[in-house]
């Protein structure tokens, strides 16, 4: 019964209409989480001392490592919606991972980015091709080509089904990024809050990272959901204009 109830709502979601009803009334509330939580992690952040052998380096950390998750939790949202696109035909599926793709394009950028100004001072080089940071580039690389593939082409339906397929087939690389580090012998250090073992970061430094990347996972929420009302309405507006060219078309 329950399981019955879970699909009616999805279903019920799946109506243009209703979502951006829902989005109306749940944007005001996720804005305003998601700025008291950038409040707080950002106060926190630069209230706690540096690290004895980083120094005040230490504090890129806050946000280097949330849009590094969240560039790989942008791609596995993509992946999902690339499911329900491919599966189940979900009319928003195709708007989700094309609203996406350029949100995961930029926080990659930001962990590539302050990657380099992290790794400057304690590796002493702004780049090195090591395996994690030559797959978080191939997945930089991947968010633009899918951004240029739904530009390029006219019809939103076949570039959703292509969009789809290929973003199912670089899924292999959101792994790769994850255990390169375990895998291969890398610059890169391995992993201090998500691991078998429980987080090795000290507190003082654990706490401020955790509400930052709450923060950051708010934020991307609060952009897509604002991302996909906005392809729902230039759908509707690009309907609306070929339904009138077709009119006057009639008419002459």
């Amino acid at each position: 019964m329950s399981d019955s109830i879970a699909i009616t709502k999805i279903s019920e979601l799946a109506n243009p209409t209703r979502f951006l009803a829902l989005a109306g009334r749940v944007l005001p509330w996720l804005a305003g989480v998601t700025a008291a939580l950038f409040m707080i992690g950002l106060y926190l952040s630069f209230t706690t001392e540096g690290d004895y052998q980083q120094g005040a380096t230490v504090r890129i950390m806050y946000i280097h490592v949330p849009a590094a998750w969240l560039s790989m939790m942008c791609y596995t949202v993509m992946a999902l919606s690339a499911i329900g696109t491919l599966v189940w035909r979900h009319p928003l599926a195709d708007v989700s991972h094309k609203a996406a793709a350029p949100l995961g394009a930029a926080f990659t950028f930001v962990a590539l980015a302050t990657g380099s100004l992290w790794g400057k001072p304690m590796w002493g080089t702004w780049w090195v091709w090591d395996a994690r940071l030559t797959s978080v580039f191939v997945l930089f690389l991947m968010y633009l080509g899918l951004i240029a593939l739904n530009r390029a082409m006219d019809d939103p339906s076949k570039a959703a089904r292509v969009s789809a397929v290929l973003i199912l087939v670089g899924f292999v690389n959101i792994p790769i990024i994850k255990f390169s580090v375990d895998w291969w012998n890398t610059l890169h250090q391995p992993a201090s809050v998500i691991r078998m073992g429980g987080p090795t970061l000290d507190k003082e430094f654990l706490w401020p990272l955790l509400i930052m990347a709450l923060a950051f996972t708010l934020l991307f929420f609060t952009l897509h959901i604002i991302a996909i009302r906005n392809e729902i309405w230039r759908r509707r507006v690009a309907a609306q204009r070929r339904l009138a060219a077709r009119l006057a078309s009639r008419e002459a």
